[in-house]
């Protein structure tokens, strides 16, 4: 088909002093779902400078890339589209206070609207495949609780 394209995400894994780790309940046009902050790149964007982007128009938050966690090492075709996901993951640390409402329940928007997002840290060691959405996303929970 020639609407088949790579798609290329770029997350950020946030993990505070109390070992949790910062998740993003997201609700866009009526679909819900569960995943770590970051995106798309846009055209003419790398890796890092999208990251960053994406966390501070996600989070209104600067981050510094500590490290490279983990690219997709299997075929994922999108939720959304006929593209295929390839999503590349950093820890990161934030390098300005982090000034956003934390939910501690799943999906709990502030307001109304077609796209809505809210926060949660989740403890790395309590985090399990179920409280994410996505196959990658999946796999990143495996190999965070991997490192426990």
């Amino acid at each position: 088909m020639k609407d088949e394209y790579f798609n290329v995400r770029v997350y950020g894994l946030l993990i505070n002093e109390q070992s949790e780790i910062l998740i993003s309940d997201e609700q866009e046009y009526g679909h819900r779902f569960i995943k770590f902050p970051g995106g798309g790149l846009e055209i003419g964007e790398g890796l890092i400078d999208g990251l960053k982007r994406e966390f501070v128009e996600e989070c209104e938050a600067e981050v510094e890339i500590i490290s490279h966690f983990y690219t997709t090492d299997f075929f994922v075709r999108s939720a959304f589209n006929n593209s295929q996901i390839i999503s590349v993951y950093y820890k990161v640390k934030n390098t300005s206070p982090l000034n956003f409402p934390v939910k501690t329940i799943a999906y709990d928007f502030d307001g109304e609207g077609d796209v809505l997002q809210a926060f949660r840290w989740v403890k790395i060691a309590e985090l399990t495949t179920d409280d994410v959405t996505f196959p990658t996303d999946k796999r990143v929970v495996e190999l965070l609780r991997a490192e426990l």
